[in-house]
């Protein structure tokens, strides 16, 4: 059975989970911090991200980037850090708070309808974000409307499934066992910008130049296999929605296979799962 992508519905349920998972992604913070620590940093070198900037981050999320960022600004710089969940925004400036940061204010909004005054910007991030959206070339035309001349975006995305099995194998497992089909080209999914030129392609065709993509080696390093199925299954709002469709004993069942199949990933030093992330860039 064909269903056909509906992005309102999907916006809406992509708005709850973040909504529910809010607290989980919080908690997690030095964990999630860990893993793409190398990463973001990476995205705010490539934003060139320095003393006085103003920065717009885009699915923000719990904002570890975004303090990240508020740090290299610094007091006569700002951060505006924007989501689709409201929820999580308030775990943002919690945590800015706890870490001692002013020059960072939040605001719920779509990221494909962003509104921010033009050109207000000299940077832009979006860490494991804009794959999400439904359409991309909207978001990134509200990104890049909001940047000055010449100021830069970054992005933190997934590469390739094959590349990052922590993930891709608890969503294969799921995709077989509720029969759910993979996303089509051009939907949103975790993997949606990561073969080769994708990236490159999506943000030329939004009008930026001076394009780079570099590749992140950043694997999840916990204690176990199974702290790691801990992670996704309290943090990981898309997973639980495409386990929706089944009864309580089959997403038992489902997260019991994902649990031994990541115990592959287990060694004497703990678990390291597999994950590569690519850091596009460009210029307005």
């Amino acid at each position: 059975m064909t269903t056909t992508f509906d992005p309102a519905v999907y916006k809406s349920t992509t708005r709850q989970q973040w909504q529910d998972a809010a607290e989980a992604w919080h908690r997690w913070g030095p964990t999630i911090e860990d893993w793409l620590g190398a990463a973001t940093s990476q995205m705010l070198d490539a934003a060139k991200i320095g003393a006085g900037s103003r920065v717009l981050d885009v699915a923000a999320g719990a904002g570890g980037q975004s303090i990240a960022a508020a740090h290299r600004a610094g007091p006569s710089g700002h951060v505006l850090a924007t989501d689709i969940s409201p929820e999580i925004l308030h775990y943002a400036m919690a945590a800015a708070a706890n870490a001692g940061v002013r020059n960072l204010a939040v605001q719920e909004a779509d990221g494909e309808a962003l509104q921010v005054p033009e050109e207000s910007f000299d940077a832009a991030i979006s860490r494991v974000g804009l794959i999400y959206f439904p359409d991309q070339q909207a978001a990134l035309g509200c990104i890049r409307d909001a940047l000055r001349p010449g100021g830069r975006f970054a992005a933190v995305v997934y590469s390739t499934a094959d590349r990052n099995k922590f993930f891709s194998t608890p969503v294969g497992i799921i995709r077989r066992r509720a029969e759910l089909p993979p996303p089509a080209p051009g939907q949103p999914g975790p993997f949606s910008l990561g073969n080769p030129g994708v990236a490159e392609e999506t943000l030329a065709r939004a009008g930026f130049r001076d394009i780079t993509v570099d590749t992140v080696p950043s694997p999840v390093r916990l204690p176990s296999a199974a702290e790691c199925v801990r992670f996704e299954r309290e943090s990981f709002g898309a997973l639980h929605q495409m386990l929706s469709g089944l009864p309580a004993h089959e997403r038992e069942a489902a997260w019991d296979e994902i649990a031994t199949a990541l115990s592959e990933f287990e060694g004497p030093q703990g678990f390291s799962g597999p994950c590569e992330m690519l850091v596009v860039s460009g210029a307005r």
